[in-house]
């Protein structure tokens, strides 16, 4: 026993002599380790880490120790007895993100489990060139660990600015959408989210009442956010919101800003439309007014559908969500950031998705947009055995909408009505002339024809 302390004790202490950072994580990924380069890499954020669980997600909403030890997650490869090679991450006080490249080796592999992980980090920090130039996979596919360091990155500006996770993409439309989702949550105008169901309407919504107050993006400092289902809208109910937000408002501090959500904005009755005018035109000037519908209501006004009066209050900002299958390059990013989000819930910690699961997913036409991409990744995520999502981990309607996809399309025929036509009167004609022996006078009589009539036909047809 003595001896076993004094060979533990020199381990101590030649880790503590290395001069790159070093931690070690048990099986179920706790840190039990932090050498001494580590704890002046990790400064005060080093104090309670020990003893945490290190998942392997890149959610910005823990704080403190918690917050630290999922900037050090390992990717979930390594619980597979495979060397990894990832980035870890330490938000600073002032949020900037420090990373270093780091070394992941597993300990005690015997095809079944791994005992721990020593993790062996880079000298220096990362600098912008080396995030750009390492987190590929050798392929034009970005695999999973380079999904992960894109998402945790995106996130953390994303809290830090306006809380809008799901507006994670590189598209155009998405670049636009940002920028009116930093320009409203700074404001107190109006704004309208047009996008179809299941495209992240409620979530932003709320990202932007609660990202008013920038500098806490977990604030407290925000009034209620109140919904109200406008498909259920009727006068009495109305009333009795109308009562209830009005209430509310006296209630509240002047200084804490209310916010007032109809949802399905555009399924307003027109008889309560108006009635609605009256009450936003004497409510507080505090209280903002949000509003989902599945196309611009300006557009509907012009149409005749909706209250031109409304439309134009409700409209002051209007953001675009597009379909998912409208932004299909997103996919892999979106995919991953459910995942990591079941991750930081559960137990199972899941690497990402394989490349051939990708492609499925790719293939299916996503009529319930963001809604059901998440309801997808947490099935697969419960069902998967490995450390990645495999095609067969995927929902059944899946491989059905990939078999179908698969399927050549039937050439639909179409009819020329005139040659079909002609080709039975050709054999009628044909068949009349064979039974009368040739006499026309006779065939033109069984056809009920005259015989020029019938004549004019036969030169018409190519017979005579």
């Amino acid at each position: 026993m003595s001896s076993q302390r004094v060979n533990t004790t020199e381990l101590v202490k030649l880790l503590n002599l290395a001069g790159r950072p070093i931690y070690v994580l048990d099986e179920d990924l706790t840190v039990v380790f932090i050498n001494r380069a580590c704890r002046d890499w990790l400064g005060a954020a080093a104090e309670g880490l020990l003893g945490l669980c290190c998942a392997y997600h890149s959610s910005p909403a823990s704080v403190g120790a918690d917050a630290v030890a999922a900037g050090l997650c390992p990717p979930p490869r390594v619980l597979s007895g495979e060397c990894v090679t990832a980035t870890v991450s330490l938000a600073t006080k002032d949020e900037t993100l420090v990373e270093r490249r780091a070394r992941f080796l597993p300990l005690g592999f015997d095809g079944e489990d791994v005992l721990g992980i020593v993790v062996v980090l880079d000298a220096t920090n990362q600098s912008s060139a080396d995030r750009g130039n390492s987190c590929g996979t050798g392929t034009n596919e970005p695999g999973p660990i380079a999904l992960h360091e894109h998402l945790r990155r995106f996130r953390r500006e994303a809290v830090a600015r306006y809380r809008a996770n799901r507006l994670v993409g590189q598209g155009p439309i998405m670049q636009l959408a940002r920028r009116q989702v930093e320009l409203a949550a700074a404001s107190q105008a109006n704004v309208l989210l047009v996008g179809p169901p299941g495209s992240g309407r409620q979530h932003l919504a709320a990202a932007i009442h609660y990202g008013a107050n920038l500098s806490t993006p977990n604030s407290e400092s925000a009034g209620p956010l109140t919904p109200l289902d406008c498909s259920l809208l009727g006068v009495d109910l109305l009333d009795a919101v109308v009562a209830a937000v009005a209430r509310e408002t006296i209630l509240d501090e002047p200084a804490i800003p209310n916010s007032l959500w109809l949802h399905r904005g555009d399924e307003v009755p027109v008889d309560v439309q108006v009635q609605l005018m009256e009450f936003f035109a004497r409510r507080p000037p505090r209280h903002r007014l949000m509003a989902s519908a599945s196309e611009p209501l300006n557009d509907l006004a012009r149409r005749g559908k909706f209250n031109a009066g409304l439309a134009a209050l409700l409209s002051t900002i209007m953001i675009e969500l597009p379909p998912l299958a409208e932004r299909r390059e997103d996919l892999p990013l979106l995919a991953q950031l459910f995942l990591e989000e079941c991750n930081a819930v559960g137990t199972r910690q899941i690497g990402g998705f394989s490349q051939t699961a990708l492609d499925r997913l790719d293939a299916y036409s996503w009529p319930g947009n963001l809604d059901e991409l998440a309801q997808v990744v947490a099935q697969s995520h419960q069902r998967t055995a490995g450390p990645e999502i495999s095609p067969e981990d995927l929902p059944q309607k899946i491989h059905l909408a990939t078999q179908v996809a698969a399927q050549p399309r039937r050439v639909e025929e179409t009819i020329n009505l005139d040659e079909y036509l002609g080709r039975i009167e050709r054999e009628l004609i044909r068949r009349a002339l064979a039974r009368a022996k040739g006499n026309k006078a006779r065939a033109a009589r069984w056809l009920g024809l005259t015989r020029p009539r019938l004549y004019r036909r036969m030169v018409q047809l190519g017979l005579e």
